[in-house]
């Protein structure tokens, strides 16, 4: 199992010091870098930024919003990046959800899974360079003879000739469906909630992705990148400490990151057995009273989530995680030195 660095979206302010981080995971042998975005900063420009003083580590998304650009845009994003890095770019992408697509981006929501099969197929044409690029679907329909057209839209193929054809493309996916089309059509996973204790529930999802004709993977060869915090501690206090402040994160997703009626993620939760306290932890959020749904999460579903406790304990959970297919782990680190400490832990 490889290690990657999430460095995640920016707060309010970037963030200082990431240069140190990313040189650490660079001489430390961690696998890779992985940015992200919600609605302030992008991902592709902090990890072409950082990335330019690194020369081994990959360069990934994780994720990029695809209602953000079109097929085509992010397609010029990620052979431009992979001609920079020489060859180093990993592509996450997902759907985000119906308040960030439609409240930010202003793009309709609707067919999450039939508008992500178009984009990965449009980018596998941009990055092929076989054949000047159509589509014949109904999100992205190349040329554009839709309301409004000119009618001059002329099918094209990249001026630039991509470094590679097969630039790894990873997406973001919890729901049943969303996860076995993924096992189908791409090179990754992203889950954001993928845990030990709930990684038999994902199994059949992914084993009917793979089963399907024509699927691009088989589980021999398909990433699995799951992201949790990871922290050393040296006592039981210290530890606690750490979950306490970790479950108002927890109760943010399972409460706050979508509409009442429509959270993705509130949902996963609702999957892993936890349907009850989801439910309570989404009216506490929404109510305003965040502090009091962090308070009902409980420690075993934080500690499950993350990986936290002594030495000992982060390698036995580490184990635990590989045995579930996990290939890449992608890890919140704050300093240099943590890195390193992490990096030679689990050498």
């Amino acid at each position: 199992m490889k290690l990657g660095l999430q460095l995640g979206y920016w707060g309010a302010q970037p963030p200082t010091g990431v240069g140190e981080l990313v040189a650490a995971a660079e001489e430390s042998g961690f696998d890779a870098i992985f940015t992200a975005e919600a609605w302030g900063s992008d991902a592709f420009t902090p990890l072409a930024w950082w990335g330019r003083e690194t020369s081994r580590v990959r360069l990934g998304t994780s994720i990029v919003q695809m209602s953000g650009r079109t097929p085509t845009s992010i397609a010029m994003h990620a052979l431009t990046l992979d001609h920079l890095s020489n060859g180093r770019v990993v592509l996450g992408m997902g759907v985000s959800g119906p308040q960030v697509v439609e409240g930010w981006y202003g793009e309709p929501f609707g067919k999450p899974l039939a508008r992500t099969r178009e984009v990965v197929d449009i980018i596998r044409k941009v990055l092929a360079r076989e054949a000047p690029v159509t589509n014949d679907g109904p999100h992205y329909p190349l040329p554009f003879t839709g309301e409004g057209s000119v009618g001059l839209g002329k099918p094209l193929k990249p001026i630039v000739h991509p470094l590679r054809a097969d630039i790894p493309i990873w997406l973001g996916a919890e729901g049943p469906k969303n996860v076995a089309q993924t096992a189908e059509i791409a090179d990754g996973w992203v889950p954001i909630f993928y845990t030990p204790k709930s990684a038999a529930m994902y199994q059949p999802w992914l084993d009917e992705g793979f089963a399907r004709p024509g699927a691009r993977r088989t589980r021999a060869d398909f990433e699995i990148a799951a992201t949790c915090h990871l922290q050393i501690v040296e006592s039981a206090e210290e530890k606690q400490g750490v979950l306490d402040f970790l479950k108002h994160f927890v109760a943010l997703y399972m409460g706050g990151m979508g509409a009442k009626d429509q959270n993705f993620h509130n949902a996963v939760f609702v999957r892993m057995g936890y349907e009850e306290l989801a439910a309570e932890v989404q009216e506490l959020y929404l109510a305003g009273r965040k502090d009091d749904a962090a308070a009902l999460v409980p420690d075993e579903l934080v500690d499950d989530m993350h990986i936290v406790g002594t030495a000992d304990e982060v390698e036995e959970k580490v184990a635990a995680w590989e045995a579930t297919g996990v290939t890449t782990l992608l890890l919140s680190l704050q300093s240099p030195d943590e890195v390193r400490k992490v990096a030679a832990l689990l050498a």
